[in-house]
């Protein structure tokens, strides 16, 4: 669904990637592992057409996308969950919700779109009249992937999805996670700090050091490899 071919992104006078490739097959989870600075939300954001690249290729179901404004990237089908969150604070959850869908033809999808979303996030239909800013960091976490959901995309990219929230409601948001990718047949790129949670459940891990790409295999593999475990599982 998505390959990235020899893809270097520069920030001023620093390189924040230098030449990576990798590969996102359909129906799959496939995770970034990397420490602080190693690329990895860069990554993200430049597939997502937010940060531009200096050289290389985005495919997306094989065709060039690099170069693209967002919202036509948005309009193909890729939805991002970004670091941080960023939800309308000012929007109820409902509003923030309907803005996920604004480029979104099919109306008549809508209520069966935010029934799903309800059903796995049930706290943001307790809460959708409520602010999106009054949310707990967990909730709007909810909201932000809810939000990416209503975009109806066949590839969400999630940044980042556990910072900041407490382990409790973070189990409950990679739980879901799992259940979106089984459920909705949807493809996944994560981005996750916490490599133990990410490489439990996805199936193919690329490992991130200082805009390189240092291995890559499945998941399982990964979790066992004693460097990358001493370096970025706590041993």
């Amino acid at each position: 669904m998505l390959e990235i071919r020899d893809l270097t992104v520069n920030y001023g006078g620093i390189t924040a990637l230098h030449g990576i490739s990798l590969k996102v097959e359909a129906g799959t989870i496939v995770t970034l592992v990397g420490s602080n600075g190693a690329g990895k939300t860069t990554t993200l954001r430049t597939v997502s057409g937010l940060v531009p690249a200096k050289s290389g290729a985005i495919l997306y179901e094989g065709e060039d996308i690099r170069g693209l404004p967002a919202h036509h990237i948005v309009a193909r089908g890729i939805a991002q969950s970004p670091e941080g969150r960023m939800v309308f604070a000012n929007l109820s959850v409902w509003e923030n919700l309907l803005m996920g869908g604004y480029l979104r033809k099919d109306r008549k999808n809508f209520t069966k779109d935010l029934d799903f979303i309800f059903s796995i996030f049930p706290r943001l239909k307790e809460r959708r009249r409520q602010t999106a800013g009054t949310l707990s960091g967990g909730e709007q976490q909810m909201l932000a992937i809810g939000r990416a959901l209503m975009s109806k995309p066949r590839l969400l990219l999630l940044d980042e999805p556990s910072l900041g929230i407490a382990p409790l409601l973070t189990k409950t948001i990679f739980e879901q996670i799992v259940a979106i990718n089984r459920d909705l047949k949807l493809t996944i790129l994560l981005v996750e700090q916490n490599a133990n949670l990410a490489l439990e459940i996805s199936h193919y891990g690329y490992v991130l050091e200082t805009g390189r790409i240092l291995c890559e295999n499945t998941a399982e593999i990964l979790r066992d490899d004693p460097k990358v475990r001493e370096a970025y599982l706590g041993g």
